[in-house]
């Protein structure tokens, strides 16, 4: 299957918008969209769902913790009946705005500190994957972690993904910062580039080999260049699927 490019979207808050959404959606393949608990709200959302329908981008929800301030970023205790009710509540949003647009719900990627809770905790991955299966979605997320294999162990289909502006643990593990720094395109590039044709791209110690399967990269929507680092991504992917 070709390699997507997908990115975090509608993550803004009344009248403060983040990102470029609408060049983005010009560009990205997959749209993950936030949801309402670690940012969003319904006009947001609403907005947001319409441009992926102009534009002919698939949407799957982005669900995170409930922390407008902290933006989903900070960990919180939450039992696996809690994380299932949080992520199905907001999974729940956005399919009415998908219903608005004719458009299916194609994925599931939770946001931030819960997408690194689940990543460690297999109950709490578990209550994921459980809604996944009532929308017959796959989950989009980091191999390696028991995200994968829980979603196997469930007959969940997973996609994995690797990021062009976040680093890798030598375990393989994602290093979720508060705030990420802006990718260089040529670098995202270059990384994306190594992935697909090594199947291993250095971790954050800057020497040991990380392997991750994966089917999708994934580019944050808030830095400010944003869109040239989408285009240097996927000039990559292009030229790497050519040869």
């Amino acid at each position: 299957m070709p390699i997507t490019i997908n990115s975090d979207l509608g993550e803004g808050l009344g009248l403060h918008s983040f990102g470029n959404d609408p060049e983005l959606m010009t560009l990205i393949d997959l749209a993950n969209v936030a949801c309402g608990f670690h940012a969003s709200d319904p006009q947001i959302m609403d907005a947001t769902v319409a441009l992926a329908a102009e534009n002919d981008v698939k949407v799957g929800a982005h669900p995170g913790l409930p922390d407008l301030v902290g933006f989903g970023r900070r960990a919180m205790t939450l039992s696996p009946d809690e994380v299932e009710n949080l992520v199905t509540y907001q999974v729940g949003a956005l399919v009415g705005y998908l219903k608005k647009y004719d458009l299916p719900l194609n994925h599931i990627k939770p946001h931030g500190a819960l997408f690194g809770m689940i990543a460690r905790d297999a109950e709490l991955m578990a209550a994921v994957a459980r809604v996944a299966i009532r929308y017959e979605v796959p989950v989009l997320g980091l191999a390696n972690t028991l995200q994968k294999t829980v979603c196997d162990d469930m007959g969940v289909p997973f996609i994995g993904e690797i990021y062009v502006d976040l680093g890798f643990s030598p375990e393989g593990a994602l290093v979720i910062e508060r705030a990420p720094k802006p990718a260089d395109p040529a670098a995202a590039a270059d990384r994306v580039r190594t992935a697909m044709t090594t199947g291993a791209f250095p971790a954050n110690d800057g020497t040991t080999p990380v392997s991750l399967e994966f089917g999708s990269v994934c580019v944050h929507s808030d830095p400010h260049n944003a869109a040239d680092v989408v285009r240097a991504v996927r000039a990559a992917i292009d030229d790497v699927e050519k040869h």
